[in-house]
């Protein structure tokens, strides 16, 4: 009888297979650049798409939990030292894509006995990994499971398959001339095709960038290729985020209103293009996280 077992990241030969996968990767706001991807319509497989978290000043895992729509007890699973519910400021620690966890898999194990193991559709398990046959390590969504959810002013925030509600407003004084523009999009840094999760409204570097709706700030300073980055939770479960800031204005947990500065442009991070600019997102509320939608919709 195949046997398969879960994997504890703990595991040394394991977590060199994680360390493999995503060692090169850093907080990135866009979707792997692969027009291979692209075409065959298959997503990047979830073990490449985790990310490592360096927990900032003031935060806890419940608003680490919160900000990537995880339920705290994925995190814990990934970050055994994390079994008490604390974490250390400036330790890094690992962030998978969605809820749910990575198990170890028996020679010649199909996607089919997986998803009955784990009551679990056999084709989404094929489609989150990769459109390949099973290997060694696979990750297991979690089923019947709602996101997590923020206790604050997106305490609406809907669970599974349920449609945010619309906001409208603009994250600055003026209408900018957009600099880059959201979707597909072929990087003008090397030629790839790879997916912008936002808009890139350009502006002179110090402008005020404003709250596009009221909210809770959940993120409050530096992620990655994002440079400086302030997230705001909504109710009706979207999310608004700003990059690429010079300066921050509030705090995590601040109630902000529609209008608030919340910081200045900059270019901090790794921006998409070299021209001054804001890099705006709008992000919704569902079963696979905080997804990316197209933020001219709610821009007036």
């Amino acid at each position: 009888m195949l046997h398969l077992t879960y994997m504890t990241v703990s595991d040394r030969l394991l977590l060199l297979v994680f360390s493999s996968l995503i060692s090169a990767l850093g907080l990135v706001s866009t979707y792997p650049n692969s027009a291979l991807a692209q075409a065959a319509k298959c997503p990047t497989p979830a073990l490449e798409r985790f990310v490592r978290h360096k927990v900032g000043r003031g935060e806890t895992l419940q608003s680490i939990a919160a900000l990537y729509n995880l339920a705290p007890d994925t995190i814990i699973t990934m970050n055994p030292s994390l079994k008490n519910g604390r974490v250390t400021t400036g330790s890094n620690i690992l962030i998978p894509p969605y809820n749910g966890i990575v198990v170890e898999v028996a020679r010649g194990q199909t996607w089919r006995e997986l998803a009955q193991k784990y009551k679990v559709r056999a084709d989404a398990l094929f489609e989150l990994n990769g459109c390949k046959p099973p290997s060694q390590i696979a990750f297991i969504p979690a089923s019947n499971q709602s996101p997590n959810r923020v206790s604050s002013s997106a305490s609406s925030t809907p669970g599974v398959n349920t449609p945010a509600v619309q906001i409208t407003g603009y994250p600055l004084a003026s209408v900018a001339q957009v600099g880059f523009p959201y979707g597909w999009q072929l990087n003008p840094k090397n030629g790839e095709v790879f997916f912008h999760s936002g808009i890139d409204l350009l502006a002179a570097i110090g402008t005020p960038v404003n709250a596009i709706a009221p909210g809770t700030v959940v993120f409050a300073g530096d992620r990655g290729t994002y440079g400086n980055l302030v997230i705001i939770n909504h109710g009706g479960g979207l999310q608004s985020r700003y990059a690429q800031l010079e300066s921050i204005k509030v705090s995590l947990g601040q109630q902000v209103k529609q209008g608030e500065v919340l910081g200045t442009i900059g270019q901090t991070g790794q921006p998409t293009i070299s021209q001054p600019h804001l890099h705006f997102e709008i992000r919704s509320n569902s079963s696979l996280g905080w997804v990316a939608q197209d933020p001219k919709q709610y821009m007036k």
